[in-house]
């Protein structure tokens, strides 16, 4: 570590130098430049920054005659007009109008300025009263005629025009001085409608002060440092970097250029330099970073503040409102939370909460309907013992929640969305799924997040949405090419379904009338015919749903009765399959298009071409999945398909 404590370091150049950690308390550092130079947790405790002696006198002398030539400037302009409009010569050329006119416009200049400041509102007001003079002078010369001109005239002109114009020239001059005074005053009081000049005022008189620009200043320490004339503005190369920064006690920190940093406001910068900030009003603060360390903020509105990445060690908060305050890697250790409205605050994993000294907190900033503010712990009694305010929000912080659209109905992208998002993330296992309840039609997924998870809550629902909507992209493109194979392969499944023999296809059982019954006539037919019964056609599309469940049986029967290897077992798990489709809540074409499938595998799994067996059962699969992707995980079917489906096509000798 680099010791340069108590030392003159007026005027030295320290650009670019790497000062981390380096001891600068007690010394002189009037006019250095520490330009982009690395000063993390260097130590300024006690310095002396600002200009040197003839830097002193050089901004003394350039503001005095700024001052002088600018005043003089106005007060010259302003009388030489006043006095040209109101001579005796310009009165009888001009009437007394104009010179009226002129004095009234001054005023309504100082009168704004005043009053409004060098703001867009007083530039408005000045120019809504330029446009009202201009359209009087104009109406002016048409009204102002012939005896009134005269009187006019005659009644000011001579000696009494003289006096006016003097009166005015010297009016005119002492209204500019007194608005110079009044603005340099008001500048001083940090004005807010005199912010521009002020901004002004500051970065001429930071010229030739130390600087710190660009500078890495991470942790640094200022405490009773004095720092007027001094510049925390970012360089041409890179932003100045104050988190963290100790202000405690910070001399003429108000007279410092700070750029746009925490500094600018004025009570946010008095809060880093006092640590009080007792029942004070920082809504909406920018405190990003801050070192409030032991900071008095009792009872102070912190709402919709911006915490993120604050230093609150050992704080008094007790009672504050940090209602809907950012609180994203805040570090609260030991700081003291009773009493304090934590509604809606937003806090995660990196949110320290150590050691927090808290008996009771508020959820809720204003009475409910029952007059309460959502006391935590409920019993008004009761009070937190140590380390139960770190656990209740221990948990909240790894907890996210996240609702799905139609989950629970698109029931195959909401799984392999959850398989996808623990791909990306290992640290994420199914350990992690708290619980899935159902929304209607939707999913409401909870997780625990693990501690070490480097990402943000609003990481994972992001990712975990894109996911499930690629995923949905993906089925409904599956699903319609599968309609398409549905709609090529519907001649080959009827006819397959019509080659058995027709008395063991058309005597099932299956609650209607029989062929022979609705005809009344015996029919006759070889396998393989194909006979028109009114209940079905070439197309397949309205295939009686018994007719074919017991085709079905039927290949099955043949599939048991035929030499192919395993059949037997083949046969037992497609009756399974067949089963769990006939007891399904599959709507009537759902479950043809499922039995079906189980008739093609039973067909395909007496041949001997093994090309013929995969194309077969992979499609299969296919529509299966398909078509059950409406129904719950917890359906039989659904079930079976993922115990049965591998097995079948592992004894068909086909990997899935």
């Amino acid at each position: 570590m680099k010791d340069f404590s108590g030392q003159n370091l007026r005027g030295r150049d320290f650009k670019d130098q790497d000062l981390a950690g380096a001891d600068f308390s007690g010394a002189d550092i009037r006019g250095a430049r520490f330009t982009n130079a690395n000063l993390r947790g260097a130590n300024f405790t006690g310095a002396k920054a600002g200009l040197q002696k003839r830097w002193m006198i050089f901004q003394t002398v350039i503001a005095f005659v700024l001052s002088a030539f600018l005043n003089f400037v106005s007060i010259f302009l302003n009388v030489v007009i006043a006095a040209i409009l109101l001579t005796p010569e310009s009165i009888k050329l001009y009437t007394i109008l104009p010179g009226l006119l002129v004095f009234f416009t001054l005023a309504t200049v100082y009168f704004a300025i005043a009053r409004q400041g060098l703001t867009t509102k007083a530039f408005g007001t000045i120019v809504l009263c330029i446009a009202v003079v201009g359209a009087a002078a104009g109406a002016g010369a048409v009204a102002v005629t012939g005896a009134v001109t005269g009187a006019v005239t005659g009644a000011v002109a001579g000696a009494g025009a003289g006096a006016v114009a003097g009166a005015g020239a010297v009016g005119v001059a002492v209204l500019t001085v007194l608005l110079s005074f009044y603005v340099a005053w008001r500048v001083s009081k940090e004005d807010e409608k005199f912010a521009l000049a002020r901004s002004f005022g500051i970065a001429l008189s930071a010229l030739g002060g130390t600087n710190f620009q660009g500078a890495d200043l991470t942790g640094a320490t200022f405490s009773g440092a004095l720092l007027k004339n001094t510049n925390f503005a970012d360089s041409r190369k890179q932003t100045t970097n104050l988190s963290h920064v100790c202000w405690k006690d910070a001399k003429k920190l108000n007279r410092a250029q700070v750029g746009d940093s925490i500094l600018v406001a004025r009570n946010v910068r008095d809060l880093l330099a006092t640590g009080k900030g007792i029942n004070q009003n920082f809504e909406r603060a920018n405190l990003r970073g801050a070192n409030l360390t032991e900071a008095q903020l009792n009872g102070a509105s912190l709402k919709r503040a911006d915490l993120g990445d604050a230093l609150l060690m050992g704080a008094d908060l007790q009672y504050a409102n940090l209602t809907e305050a950012q609180a994203i890697g805040t570090n609260f250790t030991g700081a003291h939370l009773t009493g304090a409205c934590l509604e809606a605050w937003n806090l995660d994993h990196s949110t320290c909460l150590k050691d927090v000294d808290c008996q009771f907190i508020f959820l809720l900033e204003h009475p409910n309907s029952k007059g309460n503010r959502d006391r935590r712990p409920h019993d008004p009694d009761r009070e937190f013992a140590p380390g139960d305010f770190e656990k209740l929000y221990d948990e909240a912080i790894n907890i996210i929640e996240v609702l799905l659209k139609d989950g629970m109905k698109n029931g195959d992208a909401f799984r392999q969305a959850l398989a996808n998002l623990m791909q990306t993330h290992p640290e994420i296992t199914p350990d992690s799924i708290q619980k899935i309840e159902r929304k209607g039609d939707d999913a409401l997924v909870t997780f625990a997040l693990p501690d070490d998870l480097d990402i943000d809550k609003g990481t994972i629902e992001r990712e975990l949405h894109q996911s499930y909507q690629q995923e949905i992209k993906q089925l409904r493109s599956e699903v319609k090419e599968l309609q398409a194979l549905r709609a090529a392969d519907a001649k080959e499944i009827a006819l397959a379904a019509l080659s058995q023999p027709l008395p063991s296809i058309f005597n099932q059982n299956t609650g209607s009338q029989t062929m022979t019954e609705q005809n009344n006539q015996p029919i006759s037919a070889t396998p393989g015919s194909f006979i028109n019964t009114g209940e079905m056609n070439l197309s397949g599309s309205t295939i009686n749903l018994g007719t074919i469940s017991g085709a079905v049986t039927n290949t099955i029967n043949q599939l048991q009765a035929s030499n192919t290897p395993d059949a037997s077992q083949l046969a037992d798990l497609l009756t399974q399959l067949k089963s769990a489709i006939d007891s399904s809540d599959l709507k009537d074409d759902d479950q043809k298009d499922a039995l079906e499938q189980v008739a093609a595998i039973a067909t395909v799994a007496q041949s001997k071409q093994p090309d013929e067996k995969a194309s077969v059962m992979r499609k299969a699969k296919k529509i299966l999945d398909a078509t059950i992707a409406a129904l719950p995980s917890t359906a039989t079917l659904v079930e079976a398909c993922a115990k049965l489906l591998p097995t079948i096509a592992k004894l068909l000798g086909i990997p899935l």
